[in-house]
């Protein structure tokens, strides 16, 4: 077969495409040479490491060379081979294995951030250089997640679907592909609280893909809004209940209904605060903040001459 790619690249003939890679990677960190200054064997290495990736990672010189050899490869296939869309034309390497080196990592220099290891080994040293191209990641993709305070108060698991754009098998192309990422909602999650995921952003071949963060805010709530760990709850209370005394009966979020007794006269700001009614605290489930009852004093819309003397001999006597 003459030169044998696989060989060079430490493969066997069925390697994926993800091994080729990877085992490129690694070769080429070895025997590159600003590595291997004056190492005249490593730099003709880093060349055949080079041509090797260039016709392996290729699907259609990889087919060829597979079925007709370094031979058929470089010479060109003959018309009659009956190989459909196989090359009629010869392959020759152009020779530049830095391009190679450089469009495989995505920019002039890749070592700053393969610095202190190639796949696990810690045994890359590279003085004097700077990693001027390596990949940067894109900016984080925030999306807001809207949990219900009854969702929060127990904890509960949100699947969430993203559709993002992944790399094909060969390298160059990418579709668009949708993945489902689970969140386990914890007890007491406060609004703002946010949950990562590392590089499930769209892939391309010289970026780093972008965290997805999900921020939790809450949803409104037909009887309760929060502040930190209490819960605010604002209950409509008839003018004279201010006056004379009531009950406020609040359903709660884990289905109980509490009976609050108000005695104090309800002034215009008056809040009653009920201890551990509130929120559970992310930190420690079993402890709670208040529940603080604020109420919306309800006049009457009007009076019988009678009913205000009534409240005139009440009040002003």
């Amino acid at each position: 077969m003459g030169v044998d790619y696989y060989s060079i690249l430490n493969l066997t003939r069925s390697a994926a495409d993800a091994d080729i890679k990877k085992h490129y990677r690694k070769l080429s960190l070895k025997f590159h040479p600003d590595k291997n200054e004056g190492n005249h064997n490593a730099i003709d290495k880093f060349r055949q490491v080079s041509e090797a990736y260039d016709v392996l990672s290729d699907p259609r010189k990889r087919a060829v060379y597979d079925q007709f050899g370094e031979e058929g490869l470089k010479n060109g296939v003959p018309v009659g081979s009956g190989e459909t869309g196989a090359w009629t034309q010869g392959y020759t390497f152009h020779g530049n294995a830095e391009k190679v080196f450089r469009d495989f990592f995505g920019g002039d220099n890749p070592f700053q951030e393969f610095y202190d290891r190639v796949d696990g080994d810690l045994s890359m040293g590279f003085g004097g250089l700077h990693g001027r191209g390596h990949k940067k990641q894109d900016p984080s993709i925030e999306r807001d997640l809207y949990l219900g305070l009854e969702e929060v108060f127990h904890g509960c698991t949100k699947k969430m679907k993203i559709s993002r754009r992944v790399m094909n098998e060969d390298g160059h192309t990418s579709s668009i592909r949708d993945k489902i990422l689970t969140i386990t909602v914890k007890t007491g999650w406060k609004p703002g609280t946010r949950i990562t995921f590392p590089k499930e952003g769209d892939q391309g071949p010289n970026n780093v893909p972008a965290d997805i963060v999900f921020v939790v805010k809450d949803k409104p709530h037909p009887r309760f809004r929060r502040e930190g760990t209490n819960l605010i709850h604002t209950a409509r209370v008839p003018l004279g209940k201010a006056l004379t005394g009531c009950t406020v009966e609040i359903n709660t979020l884990d289905d109980r209904v509490l009976h609050i007794p108000i005695n104090d006269i309800i002034k215009p700001g008056f809040k009653k605060v009920v201890p551990g009614e509130g929120m559970p605290v992310s930190t420690d489930p079993s402890e709670k903040g208040d529940l603080v009852i604020e109420f919306d004093i309800e006049f009457p819309h009007s009076l019988t001459p009678e009913k205000k003397d009534m409240v005139r001999k009440a009040l002003l006597n």
